[in-house]
């Protein structure tokens, strides 16, 4: 990726916090719970996902900066999304931790150089993953996730404002 390309996905990344809060932030917790597509997750269900995953991010991040070729393991997403602590938690402690956990992120993008954009860790489902990789693939995945929140809340329903 080119600087500029790369700035514009750590933008995305920055901003995706503000833009999640906006969208879940008045919803009930019934509608942060319910489950109005049989093959979709909650509302809620997404919120702390995108925590889960993004952390799982970062660890890989550091790990790749830090060690050579270090193994990147996978893990059952589904199952993340099933524990306890996802039905019990509100939604305001992941997007805390989103708020301050994206603002390191987008920092630690920021700080470095081309050739540690290079670096590659080996991830157990897909092989070699450099940085770049990481950050274009999360650039996009919190806007994934904002849009199947959408069609979650549209099949119940609910309408939300762009």
């Amino acid at each position: 990726m080119t600087p500029a390309e790369r700035q514009e996905c750590i933008s995305r990344l920055r901003s995706l916090p503000a833009n999640l809060e906006r969208l879940v932030i008045s919803l009930s917790d019934t509608e942060l719970k319910t489950r109005y597509m049989a093959t979709e997750w909650s509302v809620q269900q997404i919120v702390h996902h995108l925590v889960d995953s993004h952390m799982n991010s970062v660890i890989r991040l550091k790990l790749i900066l830090s060690e050579d070729r270090p193994p990147l393991k996978g893990y059952d997403q589904d199952a993340w999304a099933d524990q306890a602590d996802v039905a019990m938690t509100p939604i305001s402690a992941s997007l805390a931790i989103l708020h301050g956990l994206h603002e390191r992120w987008g920092n630690l993008f920021e700080s470095l150089t081309d050739e540690q954009y290079q670096r590659v860790g080996v991830h157990s489902e897909i092989g070699d993953v450099s940085v770049d990789d990481l950050l274009d693939s999360y650039a996009d995945h919190g806007e994934i996730h904002i849009d199947q929140i959408k069609r979650v809340l549209a099949a119940g329903g609910i309408q939300v404002e762009d």
